[in-house]
């Protein structure tokens, strides 16, 4: 992702934003905190909000469109007007371990069993500058969950147990190589 810096804040080419495969630099790499909520940050989140749309998810984190920054989108059911940005956030993650099968935009072609906490609480800034807190349980805990693990380098890649990494070791592979040939370009 190209940044073009402008005063104390960069400047994101949302042009240039898209779906971002496992195992990419930006995907593998903990993200940046945002500095300022801005119309550019806006924008990003316009973008973010079409991509996950047209890839049928209910989240998506900067990473994922290839921008190193702390932020993520959320709407269960993925309806465009429940999306919820979520800047510099922090996952708190409670109650007991549940596996549940999931997902990943960034993984394709890969779905497991992931243990994940039950609850958790998560505190970030919205596009408004404003603080707040809430507390999820169910599957809106299991997404603030993912798509933090975004925020800290990790996908459903790292989080899988042995006998997924095994199963879907093809499709794991297939990626890799697709992220080297894409580095040699």
């Amino acid at each position: 992702m190209d940044f073009e810096e402008t005063g104390k804040m960069t400047q994101i080419d949302i042009s240039k934003c898209k779906i971002t495969h496992y195992p990419a630099k930006v995907i593998k790499s903990k993200a940046k905190p945002i500095e300022e909520i801005n119309e550019n940050t806006r924008q990003l989140v316009e973008k973010m909000t079409d991509i996950m749309i047209e890839n049928r998810g209910m989240g998506l984190a900067g990473p994922q469109a290839g921008v190193d920054l702390q932020i993520f989108i959320i709407s269960i059911g993925a309806a465009r007007e429940n999306v919820r940005a979520y800047i510099n956030p922090t996952v708190t993650p409670e109650g007991s371990l549940c596996s549940e099968h999931e997902g990943c935009l960034s993984v394709p072609d890969v779905s497991a069993n992931i243990k994940r906490y039950s609850r958790c609480t998560v505190t970030a800034t919205d596009l408004d500058g404003k603080t707040f807190t809430e507390e999820a349980d169910g599957l809106y805990a299991r997404c603030l969950q993912h798509e933090y693990d975004h925020l800290q380098g990790m996908t459903i890649a790292d989080r899988m147990g042995s006998a997924s990494k095994i199963r879907f070791r093809k499709q794991i592979k297939k990626l890799v190589e697709e992220q080297q040939n894409c580095e040699k370009d």
